[in-house]
């Protein structure tokens, strides 16, 4: 039985490659698979696959067979996705990007992106169409009629990272209602769906095969004949464009002969540079198709010519795909900046404002892929909305291109990237009309709760957490952040003026060892230490002066905890960097940012922080970290004005309007506005006070270089007071340490 069973099984096996062969390979021998068939072994695979998983978890009628198998296919590369992403310092290799960037798209996302562009494209056509009650994801929009002709069979749709092909499985649902709308039944609407409307690109064979899977199986559910027919999905999956026979350009003419080699030449690269691909001109596919499709090959076939033409009619194809024009294009794409060298040069030749990340590059790349009017989806971190990186990006959305909708989740919602997330439609047209915009930044619980929060937002635009705003407004706070909850009102505060017209702000010193040339104040001599002097000068003579370097949440002033090796201007840690980085030379740019405010008083913050934003002030004598920024105000006037707002609400406010991530850069505290007091008296006066009342509680406790009492001691009556037992400070502890000795020896 078991023999029987094993001819059998590969004979079926045989079958599906007639019917599937992008999936399933030939096979001559049970000994080619990787596993043994065994027709009586119950711990076998085929057992446990029949008798363990319930009948109805194979019913196509059912949902959620996309999504379990894009799961799948993720936890297959979980191992080298964390490998590859853990990697530190070093470039992502090319063999690599896949487990690096494949993330399946929660089922949720993949509805909203398709149904609020495919869904919002047919329904702008047709005025009488009643999909918009399938569209369980439409947000809330006005919807603007369209008047021009649409043939179906036209509209186009492509993932151009389609992983897995979830987007493509559920756009087919949604284009089958449209056929059945046209009056098509459900069995001529898949093959014209296969044969028209969808087309995919991937980089990864597996996820290809999968999605080619997907969408067949998909349209067995509609049409039971279509693995019997010549049908095949468009989807493709680059290959590297390697040893082509001489002989296949010998069969050329001289020109066409010309064009291949050149795009040979460009596909030597395929697998690294995928769906970002630009070419020099547009390529007549057809032409080229036929003259290799008329190059013959030998019985034997020894040069491999079958194998060269099957390798360029494939990159055709593909040229095919990237050269054409769409209605739609959906897709989540990679999020990478690790480039190799030959990745990093094409970008910045073809790329260069928006290099970021792989991910912007997509999002400028797939607008460019559309027609007048079309739409590109994306789901994507959400960076590219604030910080002063993708600032050429937004200001290129904002000027040429409609954001139609976006939906920006809380920031640790999708547990499968380690960045914060949004999802949203742009629309290829500069008519800028009002735009809707969800905000779920305040609703924890993970992706089921996010899921949960739209369709409310949907049933009940009221809830309080949708916005409808002409991104024209956006133009008006320096960055061009997608700031789309902001107020009239709050948006007038820009016209008077910003931060930067009335302060300087930026980064300090990064000294390239801290365990080298950091120390906490209690650890070295006082004598040898700028602590007790008013004097800068005396940095010259003395080795360590106060540093600020961030450190926890903390309103007014305080977190004064180290000291940096500054001796000589800072002679050892210049001459450090330079040893670790040679290739500098003279040059150590950020490495030592802003010397000339070193030792200024003025006002610092930590730089990063998941709560709320919080300013110090701090006085003459300090070098300022990078992790925590400083500013300088022009007038001594302002210190106090920029200081109270900053820890004020509306300071808050501002920050996370501007940048609501975990990183709070000198960039966005420049972007801010600077509103003159109406009361500066007032101002002063309440800020000098909270700057005393901190600095005294800061100084109550030992780890304060200006202790001097506990606090609790000053409230006993002086007559009552005992002169206490002498107890050991924590700077007299470390000065008596053995240890500690031998560490001030070395180090002085």
């Amino acid at each position: 039985m078991n023999d029987l069973y094993k001819m059998i099984f590969i004979k079926q096996a045989n079958k599906l490659n007639d019917v599937l062969p992008q999936l399933f390979e030939k096979i001559a021998d049970y000994s080619e698979l990787l596993f043994t068939p065994n027709y009586t072994d119950v711990n076998g695979v085929i057992h446990k696959l029949v008798n363990d998983i319930d009948k109805a978890d194979f019913d196509v009628n059912k949902s959620g067979q996309v999504e379990i198998i894009g799961w799948l296919y993720q936890y297959y590369n979980t191992e080298p996705h964390e490998r590859v992403v853990n990697i530190t310092g070093g470039a992502v290799k090319r063999a690599d990007i896949p487990a690096a960037t494949q993330l399946f798209t929660t089922d949720w996302v993949v509805r909203y992106m398709v149904d609020n562009s495919l869904g919002k494209y047919w329904i702008e056509h047709e005025a009488n169409s009643k999909i918009d009650k399938d569209l369980k994801y439409l947000l809330p929009a006005d919807i603007k009629r369209r008047t021009d002709d649409l043939k179906l069979e036209n509209i186009k749709i492509l993932d151009n990272a389609m992983g897995s092909g979830h987007i493509l499985v559920y756009a087919f649902d949604v284009l089958i209602k449209m056929y059945e709308e046209r009056g098509y039944s459900s069995r001529e609407a898949a093959l014209l769906i296969l044969e028209n409307n969808i087309v995919g690109l991937e980089i990864d064979k597996r996820a290809y095969q999968l999605a080619y899977f997907a969408l067949m199986m998909k349209a067995r559910e509609y049409n039971r004949r279509i693995l019997t027919s010549s049908t095949n999905p468009r989807v493709y999956v680059f290959r590297d464009v390697t040893n082509i026979a001489d002989d296949i350009y010998k069969q050329l003419s001289e020109n066409i002969a010309s064009e291949i080699k050149s795009l040979v030449t460009l596909f030597e690269n395929a697998t690294e540079l995928g769906s970002i691909m630009q070419f020099e001109k547009q390529y007549d596919i057809d032409l080229l198709k036929s003259e290799i499709t008329k190059i013959e090959a030998d019985e034997l076939d020894i040069f491999g010519i079958s194998a060269s033409k099957d390798s360029i009619i494939n990159m055709l194809s593909i040229i095919n795909v990237l050269q054409t024009k769409y209605e739609v294009v959906v897709t989540n794409p990679p999020y990478m900046n690790k480039f190799e060298a030959s990745l990093k040069k094409y970008i910045n030749n073809h790329f260069k404002a928006y290099k970021g990340d792989l991910f912007s590059v997509f999002i400028f790349n797939n607008l460019q892929m559309l027609k007048p009017d079309g739409y590109a989806a994306y789901m994507t971190p959400f960076v590219w909305m604030f910080i002063k990186t993708y600032e050429a990006l937004r200001t290129y959305i904002v000027d040429n291109k409609q954001i139609s909708s976006l939906i920006q989740m809380e920031y640790s919602a999708f547990e499968e990237a380690t960045v914060p997330i949004n999802t949203f439609v742009i629309q290829n047209s500069p008519n800028h009309e009002l735009g809707s915009y969800v905000k779920l930044s305040e609703f924890t619980g993970g992706m089921a709760v996010q899921d949960q929060k739209v369709l409310e937002i949907i049933e009940n635009p009221a809830a309080g957490y949708l916005y409808r705003t002409n991104q024209a407004n956006f133009k008006k706070i320096p960055g061009s952040p997608i700031a789309y909850w902001a107020s009239d009102k709050y948006l007038e505060t820009f016209k008077d003026r910003i931060i930067s017209d009335v302060a300087f702000a930026g980064i300090g010193m990064r000294t390239g060892n801290n365990a080298k040339f950091l120390r906490f104040w209690y650890e070295v001599r006082i004598n040898n230490s700028t602590l007790s002097d008013a004097n800068i000068e005396i940095t010259q003579a003395k080795k360590w002066v106060p540093y600020n370097k961030g450190g926890n949440f903390k309103k007014w002033y305080g977190n004064n905890e180290y000291v940096v090796n500054w001796f000589n201007n800072g002679f050892e840690i210049k001459e450090n960097t330079k040893k670790i980085y040679p290739q500098l030379g003279d040059n150590l740019g950020w490495k030592i940012s802003n010397e000339s405010y070193y030792f200024r008083p003025g006002i610092t913050w930590t730089g990063v922080t998941s709560g709320m934003y919080s300013a110090r002030y701090y006085g003459t004598g300090f070098i300022f970290d990078s992790g925590a920024n400083g500013m300088f105000p022009n007038e001594i006037s302002n210190y106090n004005k920029l200081l109270g707002f900053l820890n004020s609400k509306v300071g808050n406010y501002s920050v996370k309007l501007i940048n609501p991530t975990i990183n709070t850069g000198a960039g966005t505290i420049r972007q801010l506005p600077f509103v003159s007091a109406i009361d500066s008296l007032n101002v002063d006066k309440n800020v000098l006070s909270n700057i005393e009342t901190v600095k005294q509680d800061w100084d109550s406790f030992e780890t304060s270089w200006d202790f001097t009492q506990h606090p609790l001691l000053s409230k006993i009556d002086e007559h009552n007071r005992k002169s206490p037992p002498k107890i050991d400070t924590i700077s007299d502890v470390c000065q008596k340490s053995a240890k500690f000795r031998r560490r001030i020896n070395k180090y002085g």
